[in-house]
């Protein structure tokens, strides 16, 4: 190109330099030097953008989800389960909680981080979770609304829908007996709904429906996450021991009822997950929030466990969907 554009350059000096507009050809010389390097630049970016040859396959990856079961304040033990799932960077494409479930990974879905995560439940108290009322007390001795207090002060975004990670709250609904999916709207007000024990909490008047804990009818919900797409399944059991000897009121007999309701239908609905996490809290209260520590602890000990399971099961996912990939890779 540049002995073309000094020829052009030499013969159009010779040519017209008697006319004495030497200057003038030469700037027209200049011009002819752009408009060939833009064209070499045209033709180089369009090289450069080729589309890859056909028959290259893109490896899939599963999606993952993890399924957090209810149990009050056993819950906490979450925390240490998802500290050692991101850890070993086992990745989370989806979150399903029910009741504390719901409250646990809302905070982990909004921030995906469980530094913050771990930051904020070692603040959580009774008090975060239990206003009791006097008043209107027929329907509950727990109004929810500073659960809805608290969602809001610790989760930084108000609707599902800006999460990070994907997330689903389970409630049941009262009048039918239904499961409620909540994927879309207020986080505070489906953490509210998903965590309302019938007969200590209020029941939430949302969705035009009047909803209460998920537990009654999905404590652990494999089955969700199966309807939505997951390819692999972690599902976490909080709801452990059922023995208990101290139930002296309506309160106490609420939680216990709900326990053991939650419990048998997750006996047979769990059975779906790819690897289940129990961490050995069975001895905590339901309301014994004193133990964050322990049931953090035992979250990680137990996740630890299964984190072989784990891995080996997206080890073979990913052998057996991508093996068409390792045939059609072109030499």
């Amino acid at each position: 190109m540049s002995i073309l554009i000094a020829v052009l350059q030499k013969d159009l000096k010779l040519t017209f330099i008697r006319f004495g507009i030497t200057v003038k050809l030469i700037m027209a010389a200049n011009k002819i030097k752009i408009v060939f390097l833009i064209i070499s630049i045209f033709l180089f970016s369009c090289k450069a953008v080729t589309p890859a040859p056909e028959g290259i396959v893109v490896p899939k990856k599963p999606k993952v989800a993890l399924v957090l079961g209810g149990g009050a304040a056993r819950g906490l033990a979450h925390v240490g389960v998802i500290r050692i799932l991101e850890q070993e960077k086992i990745p989370i494409d989806l979150i399903v909680g029910t009741s504390v479930g719901s409250l646990i990974g809302a905070v982990y879905a909004s921030h995906a981080n469980s530094f913050e995560l771990e930051w904020e439940a070692f603040k959580v108290t009774k008090d975060d979770i239990f206003d009791f009322t006097i008043i209107s007390s027929r329907m509950g001795p727990v109004k929810g609304d500073r659960i809805e207090e608290f969602v809001n002060k610790v989760v930084p975004v108000k609707n599902i829908e800006e999460m990070r990670i994907p997330f689903i709250a389970i409630a049941t609904d009262l009048n039918t007996g239904e499961m409620v999916v909540i994927d879309k709207g207020p986080v505070a007000k489906a953490v509210h709904a998903s965590s309302a024990i019938p007969g200590v909490f209020h029941p939430v008047n949302y969705l035009n429906k009047t909803l209460v804990d998920g537990g009654v009818v999905d404590n652990v919900a494999v089955d969700v996450a199966r309807q939505k797409g997951a390819d692999i399944v972690i599902a976490v059991d909080v709801s452990g021991n059922l023995v208990n000897y101290e139930i002296t009121n309506l309160f106490d007999i609420s939680l216990q009822a709900v326990n053991i309701m939650g419990n048998e239908i997750a006996r047979f609905k769990i059975k779906d997950a790819d690897v289940i996490i129990r961490p050995a809290i069975g001895d905590v209260g339901m309301l014994d929030f004193d133990q964050k520590k322990r049931c953090m602890t035992e979250g990680i000990t137990a996740t630890q466990k299964a984190v072989p399971a784990v891995k080996n099961k997206i080890d073979e996912w990913l052998k057996k969907n991508n093996a068409n990939a390792k045939n059609n890779k072109q030499p």
